[in-house]
């Protein structure tokens, strides 16, 4: 078909008249929203990171700040669900729209499917957005899509319910996954029912995490704001307010970190031992696990040294913001020679594909790919064979990563153990606060986001004989 009988067809389910458009009139909350979905998708911004920016420079209210951060991070999330409805009704293929478009049209159909947003709304709305960002051709081309999506509510239905389409496919567009990585929690899991679980988790926004810092705050005073104390984690508290409604926070007397990776941290600290010890962390930034170790070793090893290593530059700062900037050094963390000392406890938070912490990072499932894999698997395998050269006899080694993938985990752990004789696995449930929870039959940690409510981290401590 001509692209012009395309526009054509498509724009007669609008039923749009030929007179001119009056001013765009976008809301402040989506154009903000799509604002945001568009630096993310077109831009490679991290939501998590630039939507408080743009909130702190807008003029919303709470209600319109939480409307922003449910469409605009949903749209990101379920972009791959939104795209099923898109290619069902638009007359080209997605990867053939103007990328303004398709930005509008996930969030309209976000609007439409998954949120308590009136249809005529729903479409009104955006088409102001697009009137505003995209102009008047663009805008009646997303109005007459919209419109042609909501007289199909059912669509996900029939899908669920045909038995052409392979059970995997239907799982990827339902639980908008990437289907590698359905594959890949499958080898982890071995049981389909509990990868559906762990997909519709990994959708569900979840309220921050807050830690407090011991010496600086405590679970107590976080709770006299509002919260709920959480089940892992000694300093962890669910907040049910805004991060800076906290005077903790505001204070840096406390911070936000998921309670898995807090766990992490107390885990690793627990490994402590009576006589003067130095601490590394090797991959510090931004900076979560190494405030929390700090001031553990703060408030109850005021002897031992640490130091927190990030190689890179802006990552380094955002240490410093959380660890005296005295005991944050840059260092290829590959590169042992280049700290010139031995350690007696090292840290590696590993780079790694992050699909463990899906539910917090709404775009890292359409960022990431397999290939991704075979630049960060020897990374991890450089850093642990660094850590080992710089580790003194029976020195301790943390591996951690927030993701369950096996080439990330119990693999990098053999694999080690295979290359250096000398290493073996501790049991974490010796160390843990948490007991047996997460805890292998190897003695390594793996949580799981639809069992512990926390991201997917996974331990394993290792020491040098």
């Amino acid at each position: 078909m001509p692209e012009e009988q395309g526009w054509i067809q498509v724009l007669n389910l609008s039923n749009l008249n030929n007179k001119a458009f009056s001013k765009p009139k976008p809301g402040k909350a989506r154009l903000l929203s799509y604002d945001l979905i568009s630096q993310v998708n077109r831009s490679g911004a991290y939501a998590n990171l630039r939507l408080p920016e743009l909130l702190s420079d807008s003029d919303l209210d709470l209600r319109d700040r939480s409307f922003v951060t449910e469409l605009a991070y949903g749209t990101l999330r379920m972009q791959g669900k939104h795209d099923f409805a898109i290619s069902k009704r638009a007359d080209r293929p997605i990867d053939e729209l103007d990328e303004k478009i398709v930005d509008l049209l996930r969030m309209g159909v976000h609007q439409i499917f998954e949120m308590r947003v009136p249809i005529h709304a729903a479409v009104g709305e955006t088409v102001e957005v697009a009137r505003a960002v995209a102009g008047e051709s663009k805008a009646s081309y997303v109005n007459a899509l919209l419109r042609s999506i909501s007289t199909d509510l059912d669509m996900y239905e029939v899908l669920a319910n045909d038995p052409a389409i392979p059970a995997i496919e239907k799982l990827s567009i339902l639980h908008s996954h990437p289907i590698w990585i359905i594959n890949a929690y499958f080898d982890q899991l071995k049981d389909w029912i509990a990868v559906e679980e762990l997909l519709r988790i990994n959708n569900i926004p979840v309220a921050p995490h807050i830690v407090a810092w011991p010496g600086k705050s405590s679970v107590e005073e976080i709770l006299n704001i509002g919260g709920e104390k959480l089940p892992i984690g000694s300093f962890s508290v669910l907040s049910n307010a805004l991060p800076n409604d906290y005077p903790a926070i505001k204070d840096k007397r406390a911070g936000i970190q998921d309670m898995g990776s807090q766990l992490i941290a107390e885990i690793f600290f627990a490994t402590r031992r009576d006589e003067a010890t130095k601490w590394l962390d090797l991959c510090a930034g931004p900076g979560g696990k190494a405030a929390l170790l700090h001031n553990l070793l703060v408030a109850e090893k005021p002897n031992d040294s640490f130091l927190a290593n990030e190689p890179t530059s802006h990552r380094a700062d955002l240490v410093a913001r959380v660890v005296p900037k005295g005991k944050v050094i840059s260092f290829d963390g590959r590169d042992s020679k280049s700290f010139g000392e031995k350690f007696d406890r090292i840290l590696i938070d590993a780079p790694c594909s992050g699909l463990g912490a899906l539910r917090r990072r709404p775009e890292a499932r359409w960022r990431r790919t397999l290939n991704d894999l075979k630049e960060l698997l020897p990374l991890q395998r450089d850093l642990i064979d660094s850590a080992y050269e710089m580790l003194h006899p029976g020195g301790i080694i943390g591996f951690a990563t927030c993701s369950p993938l096996l080439a990330e985990t119990k693999s990098q752990v053999l694999d080690a153990k295979y290359r250096h004789k000398d290493l073996k696995i501790i049991d974490i449930a010796k160390f843990s606060p948490a007991g047996s929870t997460g805890v292998n039959p190897d003695g390594s940690l793996q949580l799981w986001t639809h069992l512990d409510a926390s991201d997917s981290m996974f331990m394993a401590l290792l020491q040098k004989s």
